[in-house]
């Protein structure tokens, strides 16, 4: 029995603020909409009982996290990115480059290290056995011995050690089990050393022709590649075309270009320059550069994409002149503190550039 003075209770809805009898009709009417529902599903569940739900739909590519296009390119990464050989060896940074998903790994030629003048052919074929061990490739080999032995210099002294470099190296790349070397070819200028007598454009071009001619047969019997890398800082080599004209007057089919992204993007760029050495490209380095304002010196490059290179258009030059070989990023700042950070994202960046899963 109701009390007369007890408070009327009410029943809020979303839609407002009806009657008990309204809102007892508005769940009656749901209630039976829904079964009516249930009912129709059923039905189609026993005229077609081997129904199964629909596939979801992929999501359409997303150009601002990933290219939007699958390209054939292969990973690799030069040792200068880890901290070898003060805090990694060399199997450790084998072993990151592969966990970290990279198909190949450039590797350096110094004085010391174990890749020098101290290293012989059993040194440099167990070190291509523990990358086979390990599963990744040696896409290359390189030097920062070309700078302070350059193969122009007007010193005759550095000349003749520069060669005798330069030959070591193209043994140690075949017994590393690589067919690339990377050379350059020689340099007008070097801004960081003082003690540098600047050569003479016109004989420094004639040098890099002999010193060349003289490496090409003891690396067309090793089956190496001499392949020419363009500086912007040396003042030799700056346009496509001088590139062209100095790997043709070979004829060989072991004197190529070896790319470099960055060493361009002063005042070039590098989308430009691929479209126009076509075939002639075998190896690559990818140097992230900012035109943001520059010191004009190796502090310029910066990790993968955080610069002004426009990498979708570099990575479809690329494309568009058949290139498939290894996209070798460059850098010489190994990160101070917890330094697998670098080749993780390294590996993450190139994955967004090549349409890889990630």
């Amino acid at each position: 029995m109701s009390n007369e003075n007890e408070p009327t209770q009410k029943l809020t809805a979303p839609w407002g603020n009806p009657s008990n009898a309204d809102n007892a009709f508005s769940r009656r009417s749901a209630f039976k909409m829904a079964m009516a529902a249930t009912g129709l599903a059923a039905a189609g569940a026993a005229t077609n009982p081997n129904a199964q739900p629909g596939p979801t739909p992929k999501p359409a590519p997303d150009p601002r996290r990933a290219a939007t296009k699958r390209y054939r390119m292969k990973k690799s990464i030069n040792l200068w990115a880890f901290p070898y050989p003060d805090r990694m060896n060399l199997r450790e940074c084998l072993q990151l480059a592969k966990d970290a998903g990279f198909d190949g790994i450039e590797l350096n030629y110094d004085l010391e290290s174990d890749l020098s003048p101290k290293a012989g052919p059993k040194d440099f074929q167990k070190i291509r056995k523990m990358a086979d061990d390990i599963g990744i490739a040696i896409s290359g080999l390189c030097s920062f011995l070309f700078w302070p032995y350059p193969l122009t210099s007007n010193d005759p002294t550095e000349r003749t050690r520069g060669m005798e470099l330069a030959g070591l190296m193209t043994e140690a790349a075949h017994h590393l089990g690589t067919e690339n070397l990377l050379v350059v070819p020689g340099a007008v200028h070097m801004p960081w050393r003082e003690d540098h007598d600047p050569t003479p454009n016109d004989i420094c071009d004639q040098r890099a022709r002999e010193a060349i001619g003289k490496l090409l047969p003891n690396a067309e019997k090793l089956n190496v590649h001499l392949n020419m890398e363009n500086i912007f800082f040396n003042g030799y080599l700056l346009s496509p075309e001088e590139m062209i004209r100095f790997v043709d007057s070979y004829d060989s089919e072991h004197i190529h270009v070896h790319f470099d992204t960055g060493n361009i993007m002063l005042f070039q760029f590098p989308e430009h320059w691929i479209r126009i050495l076509g075939k002639r490209i075998r190896n690559v380095h990818l140097k992230e550069f900012t035109k943001k304002g520059t010191d004009h010196s190796l502090e310029s490059f910066r990790p993968l994409l955080d610069g002004t290179t426009n990498w979708p258009a570099v990575i479809e030059a690329f494309d568009e002149i058949g290139y498939d070989g290894y996209l070798t990023f460059e850098y010489f700042h190994p990160y101070p503190h917890y330094p697998e950070a670098l080749i993780y994202q390294t590996a993450d960046s190139l994955n967004r550039m090549l349409g890889r899963p990630v």
